[in-house]
């Protein structure tokens, strides 16, 4: 977007304030659908889903924690009988939105992480073996015994994969779904900037899940072409509307009535020739 070439883009993680200063003209971020990062695992034999605390967690990704049956994931899991068996991180070896918003929460919720490795959409991970896409993470995960990753929603739900209930900040236990992950939104959304960049990880709520972000559309304000403009606001009107029917059978959750007035400003701001481009007060 920084050579204007395109007329919008999509991001799971929202532009920072250096990439902003680059662009030729004023983006505005334009919340779309909700994802949720679930956490995914191979133990053959275990049916019911592993509990993580976000300190477990955050270790196992240090690899401070390098055994399944580990006395702190045990005592999380007191019904699961865990194998003695190594761990096998799975990391995206590519830069994504997914992982942004997962090590987005572990800087939240781990100190260390935050001083050691922080977040982005491509870090420095201290253990575990790479994949390519969130297709090559489940690939590896289905084919590694012991392992575990970070995959969106939808492809642990297409993969077959089991994910784990994570506590939230309300000590509750919560498994990633559309319903949980539009709490968080839900929770979020008084403290939402007016810019719409926000992270909604950790987001308070006792049926929040802990690993869930937006989806942005990335657009021009001020639209060079005043036709193509208005199709081009019209049309994400239509997408944040009538078109977040079709996010839920995908695994994606729309956007909660808290959320789409603020969206619904935003796309009225939009202009070309400084004239709006949606008609309405």
């Amino acid at each position: 977007m920084s050579k204007r070439v395109i007329d919008f883009g999509a991001s799971d993680a929202p532009l920072t304030d250096e990439m902003l200063k680059k662009m030729p003209g004023e983006i505005l971020h334009i919340q779309t659908v909700l994802g949720a990062v679930s956490i995914t695992y191979n133990l053959p034999g275990i049916k019911d889903p592993v509990k993580f605390s976000p300190d477990v967690l955050a270790d196992i990704f240090l690899g401070r924690i390098t055994k399944w049956d580990d006395p702190r994931i045990v005592a999380l899991n007191p019904g699961l009988r865990l194998p003695s068996k190594s761990i096998v991180v799975v990391h995206r070896s590519d830069g994504s939105g997914t992982t942004n918003m997962f090590t987005d929460y572990l800087s939240k919720i781990s100190p260390a992480w935050k001083e050691q490795v922080g977040m982005g959409t491509s870090v420095n991970w201290p253990v575990g073996v790479g994949a390519k896409g969130s297709e090559g993470v489940s690939r590896q995960l289905q084919s590694t015994a012991g392992a575990i990753g970070y995959v969106e929603l939808s492809y642990a739900l297409l993969n077959n994969l089991p994910y784990a209930l994570i506590q939230n900040r309300a000590g509750k236990f919560v498994a990633p779904s559309l319903e949980t992950t539009t709490a968080a939104a839900a929770g979020a959304a008084s403290s939402m900037p007016d810019d719409l960049r926000v992270s909604i990880v950790n987001a308070p709520g006792e049926n929040a899940y802990p690993i869930a972000g937006f989806t942005y559309i990335l657009v021009f304000k001020e639209q060079a072409d005043p036709d193509k403009g208005r199709a081009l606001a019209k049309f994400l009107w239509w997408a944040v509307h009538d078109g977040e029917r079709m996010a839920p059978p995908l695994a994606y959750g729309p956007l909660p009535p808290e959320v789409l007035s603020k969206v619904e400003q935003k796309l009225k701001s939009m202009t070309a020739q400084g004239q709006p481009l949606l008609a309405g007060p």
